[in-house]
C-alpha cells in the first residue's frame, strides 16, 4: 500500500512508519540547508517560515524565473550529515516533522526524531530533474540574499518521492543498522577474496 504524508504532518502520521518504508509527500516542502540551520541555532535568528508540521529538504535547487514567478528546474538532495550538529535542536525549535536529504544522519538527529516525533528520509541521488517535476508551484522564497542554494524555497509538491525512511520516531537508524550488518559479514568475505587474489602485488 502506497504511503503518503500530507502537510501539516501530525505525530500520529509518523507513528506507524519504520526505517526502510517508502513514502511520498503532498503539501509544503521547504529547502533548508547549512546557512539557515546555522542562522537559527548559532545566531538565534528566527526563520521567516513557520515549519511546524512541515517538511524540509537538505537541497540546493536550481530555480529560474518564468512569467508568473519562479520555476523549479532541478532539486537534488545534499549531504544531510552536514546538518547533524544542528538537527536535533532545529527539530525542537521549529516543529518540523519530515527532514529529507542524502545519506544518513547520526545519533543527535536520531534522538531529536525520537524525542520530538519527526523522521528523516532519503531522496534517491541522481534524480534532481525528476524531483523538480514533482514541484507543483514555488509559493515564495525567503532569505534570497543567501543565494539560490541556501535560500528558503517554499514549494507545494505532489507525490514527492520516493522517500526512504532512514530514521523513525522509535530511535531506529537504517544506515547504522545496515553498517553493523555489513561489518559483521566483512571479515570473512575479505579473507575469502584475499585468499584468491593474494598473488596480486
Amino acid at each position: 500500500m502506497k504511503k503518503t504524508l500530507t502537510t501539516p504532518i501530525q505525530d500520529k502520521d509518523l507513528e506507524s512508519l519504520n526505517v526502510g518504508d517508502i513514502v511520498f509527500l503532498d503539501g509544503i516542502l521547504v529547502t533548508c540547508r547549512d546557512v539557515p540551520h546555522r542562522r537559527l541555532i548559532e545566531l538565534g535568528i528566527k526563520l521567516p517560515v513557520d515549519l511546524k508540521g512541515l517538511a524540509i529538504f537538505h537541497a540546493g535547487p536550481i530555480v529560474a524565473k518564468d512569467g508568473k514567478g519562479w520555476k523549479m528546474v532541478s532539486i537534488g538532495p545534499t549531504t544531510s550529515m552536514r546538518m547533524e550538529k544542528f538537527e536535533k535542536e532545529f527539530i525542537r525549535q521549529t516543529g518540523v516533522k519530515l527532514v529529507v536529504g542524502k545519506g544518513g544522519m547520526g545519533p543527535e538527529t536520531v534522538e531529536g526524531c525520537k524525542q520530538y516525533k519527526a523522521v528523516h528520509a532519503v531522496f534517491p541521488g541522481g534524480c534532481a530533474v525528476l524531483a523538480a517535476t514533482e514541484v507543483e508551484e514555488i509559493e515564495k522564497v525567503e532569505w534570497q540574499e543567501l543565494g539560490m542554494p541556501e535560500a528558503l524555497w517554499v514549494s507545494r509538491v505532489k507525490q514527492f518521492g520516493p522517500l526512504i525512511i532512514s530514521i523513525d520516531t522509535k530511535g531506529n537508524n537504517l544506515f547504522e543498522t545496515n553498517k553493523a550488518a555489513y561489518n559483521a559479514k566483512k571479515k570473512s568475505i575479505v579473507e575469502d577474496i584475499s585468499s584468491k587474489v593474494r598473488f596480486i602485488k
